[in-house]
């Protein structure tokens, strides 16, 4: 596998802006999210950006990993079908939540996202495990932002 730096760097920067025009568009959600009543765990607002712009770079990495694989180009466009319907779900997601703060559907929506993920690292697994594996930390975050989403519905209801 020849290493195409440009492409790399394609493929980080797409999740980096889904990223990014999403907490454009959710405006002041942490200053929102501040003002909640949230559960037991739950970390300062400035964490978030932190660990989400790390869990994007991861993303880009492994749909990198996919693209430059030598698997069949329909096993490869399968993957990234399901990489980009889960970055889409990611995308709106924060919309529901801080804009609309509809906790129970954002809860539902989260499910939605976690499944997805949980699909999509299936897939990678059979292309390339390095790839599936860089998805780990992003599956278990979400299950911990499902915890924070049902706490935050549960107490601000």
């Amino acid at each position: 596998m020849k290493k195409n730096k440009g492409l790399l760097l394609k493929c980080i920067a797409i999740p980096l802006l889904v990223g990014a025009l999403a907490s454009l568009l959710s405006g002041g959600g942490m200053e929102m999210f501040e003002t909640l009543n949230k559960p037991p765990l739950s970390p300062p607002g400035w964490l978030f950006p932190i660990v989400w712009t790390i869990l994007y770079i991861l993303m880009g990495i492994s749909s990198y990993l996919i693209i430059v694989s030598d698997a069949e180009e329909k096993e490869k466009y399968e993957a990234l079908v399901l990489y980009g319907y889960q970055l889409v779900v990611n995308f709106l997601w924060p919309t529901f939540f801080f804009n609309f703060q509809w906790y129970l559907f954002s809860l539902a929506w989260l499910v939605l996202l976690w499944v997805l993920v949980l699909l999509m690292i299936e897939k990678f697994w059979g292309i390339d495990k390095r790839a599936a594996w860089l998805n780990i930390p992003y599956l278990v975050w979400l299950t911990f932002a499902a915890y924070l989403n049902a706490g935050i519905w549960w107490l601000n209801r």
